[in-house]
């Protein structure tokens, strides 16, 4: 099973072509570099200040050869829950959930070695397991490892998915959005063809506006000279997930739906799943088969009038259903020690 893991999370750096919210150095001329310097502090104040409204604090701590930039909030007397971002997204795409997390646990939500501000080695291996390996390194060397709450979106719900299945014992509970992986009802030609991923990215001014409304039904509404600054980063980042997108593309050719559903049914964990009706690039049919391979999920939710990103469209929505979640499920012995409960 071990093998399985390795062969399947190979595959599937996929879906969340999403908002990026990270600053990029800019130069063409003086006047030019004045203007997306002013651009970047518009940015980071704007997420300073979220992250000040939910109670999170950014850290850093040096792993080995990765640096992890990391948002921490909460008590840290509470259970402990880990929110995993996807492939273009950052550790700032939480911060909306966060806000209603922060009051009653202890909220860690870090960049992963994909994107935003952690560093590693250009020879960094970027395949699931690897990435999944390095996080629970991240995850003892700050003492979160033992009865932990996971929670991922997109490619952060196929890693949050391989923590859960390779350490059982220590995830207390997983909750999945809009998840990656390799389903038999994929009927979205993102899911069906990823070459069609690149269609999501910025290459050039105005590329922004469309991809938005790929990506989400109701975008939160910001202000123009916050939509440039994140246009902009989007522009500089193109090359990047271009060949992300690429690799994406041949491990498609080898992998199976029957890879994915042998790796899922090793979790243990209790599970929430969610979903947006209006997701085009993940189509909400999926949460039900992901469903019947879970051994322990809930009824998925299905969230109307969302699409891709609940988490940044409708994170009113996600912590109502996931606060409940949580609840019930931090009172839950080790779940292989519970196998005989019934959850739902």
């Amino acid at each position: 099973m071990e093998q399985i893991n390795i062969q399947f999370f190979k595959l599937r750096h996929a879906v969340c072509i999403s908002l990026a919210v990270f600053c990029s150095n800019f130069s063409y001329a003086d006047k030019l570099k004045d203007t997306k310097n002013n651009e970047a502090n518009i940015l980071q104040n704007y997420l300073k200040q979220e992250r000040s409204k939910a109670g999170l604090k950014t850290k850093t701590l040096k792993v080995g050869d990765i640096v992890w930039t990391y948002n921490e909030g909460g008590d840290i007397s509470k259970p402990t829950v880990l929110l995993i971002h996807g492939l273009a997204g950052t550790r700032d795409h939480w911060n909306r959930v966060a806000h209603y997390l922060t009051p009653h646990y202890h909220v860690i939500a870090p960049d992963l070695p994909t994107n935003g501000d952690t560093t590693f080695p250009k020879s960094f291996d970027m395949s699931i397991p690897n990435i999944t390996s390095e996080l629970r390194n991240f995850a003892q060397s700050i003492h979160i490892d033992k009865d932990l709450h996971i929670a991922g979106h997109s490619l952060g719900g196929s890693v949050a998915t391989v923590y859960a299945s390779q350490y059982p014992f220590d995830t207390q509970s997983l909750f999945l959005l809009s998840s990656a992986g390799i389903y038999k009802q994929a009927n979205t030609r993102y899911a069906k063809d990823p070459k069609t991923l690149k269609n999501l990215l910025v290459y050039k001014q105005g590329d922004f506006e469309q991809v938005i409304y790929k990506l989400m039904t109701t975008p939160p509404k910001v202000p123009s000279e916050l939509k440039e600054a994140q246009e902009q980063i989007l522009i500089s980042k193109s090359s990047k997930t271009n060949q992300a997108i690429d690799q994406i593309v041949k491990l498609n050719r080898i992998y199976t739906p029957d890879t994915f559903a042998q790796l899922t049914r090793n979790v243990e964990a209790p599970t929430l799943i969610m979903w947006g009706k209006q997701d085009q690039i993940i189509n909400y049919e999926v949460a039900s088969e992901l469903h019947q391979l879970l051994k322990r999920s809930e009824k998925p939710i299905i969230l109307n009038n969302v699409g891709h990103m609940p988490i940044i469209e409708a994170e009113k929505l996600v912590a109502q259903h996931y606060l409940p979640f949580l609840s019930k499920t931090q009172d839950l012995k080790n779940p292989l020690a519970d196998k005989l409960i019934s959850f739902n």
